[in-house]
């Protein structure tokens, strides 16, 4: 596939930052939330703006409510574009709960993907078998991504519990980790009621972890300027609509009038 930005504009219009980095990257990480959207959308959004995501989560359970022929193709698109494709982790909780989670790793396998999500916001698991299912999906050639929290209402994992985690699920092999803060972002983890980000637990997490690989669901516009204000253009967000993805990368180069005296080479002080 062809580059889906072509260089017609001066470096300097396109990223007024002088930094954002080409995939693949290692910091910065988008990932699309993809609640069921048909072949010819999924399709338009890697066309327009592939450049721009790293990852796109199938939400909930819906790989297995995707026709099969049309789950292929989707995997299909998204490796064309250089852009990954993975069931999200309440579909694995199904699995576990279950006890489908052999049949769970050899079908993805067969279809071809090579990401998959471990979690446990809705069902329990005990430390120990949150390992196991870390290494069965390691041992079954999975690259593997975790999430920390619980879907509830209200539910809040404390800064210690979520950092240990963290580097429990880090030298089992998880390559990245998420903080929950589902497709609302509202009443859950670092947001309140209002989705306000809770700036302070943000950080008291981000000074004990490697910031490369945690990734902070971040639905909401006014959300994702707070994270990049307060953490970085090169910040991992997670759960994207598909509809905000220009939006999202305008912010990180300071394209944005929220972000154009933070991240844009315009260094004067933003006027009073």
């Amino acid at each position: 596939m062809e580059p889906v930005a072509k260089p017609i504009w001066e470096h300097r219009l396109q990223d007024p930052s002088l930094s954002r980095k080409k995939k693949p990257r290692s910091g910065g990480l988008t990932m699309v939330i993809d609640k069921g959207m048909g072949i010819s959308a999924f399709r338009d959004l890697l066309e327009l703006a592939a450049d721009y995501i790293d990852f796109i989560k199938l939400g909930f359970g819906t790989t297995i409510l995707t026709p099969a022929h049309l789950l292929k193709e989707k995997l299909r698109l998204s490796e064309s574009f250089g852009v990954h494709l993975y069931p999200g982790g309440t579909f694995f909780e199904v699995a576990y709960i279950q006890d489908g989670m052999n049949h769970y790793f050899e079908t993805l396998s067969r279809i071809g993907f090579q990401w998959l999500e471990i979690s446990d916001g809705t069902i329990p698991l005990s430390p120990g078998q949150r390992t196991e299912s870390i290494t069965a999906a390691r041992d079954s050639s999975f690259r593997v991504i975790t999430e920390i929290g619980k879907k509830q209402k209200g539910s809040i994992t404390p800064v210690a519990e979520l950092v240990e985690t963290f580097h429990r699920d880090r030298e089992n092999g998880a390559e990245y980790i998420i903080v929950e803060g589902r497709e609302s972002g509202r009443d859950i983890g670092m947001f309140n009621e209002k989705g306000d980000v809770d700036t302070d637990y943000v950080l008291n997490v981000e000074q004990q972890v490697d910031r490369s690989r945690i990734w902070w669901e971040c639905p909401q516009a006014a959300q994702q300027i707070t994270l990049l204000k307060l953490l970085g253009a090169d910040t991992n967000l997670g759960n994207v609509p598909a509809q905000e993805v220009l939006s999202v990368e305008s912010l990180r180069r300071g394209l944005r009038s929220d972000t154009f005296y933070t991240f844009g080479s315009h260094r004067e002080e933003a006027p009073l």
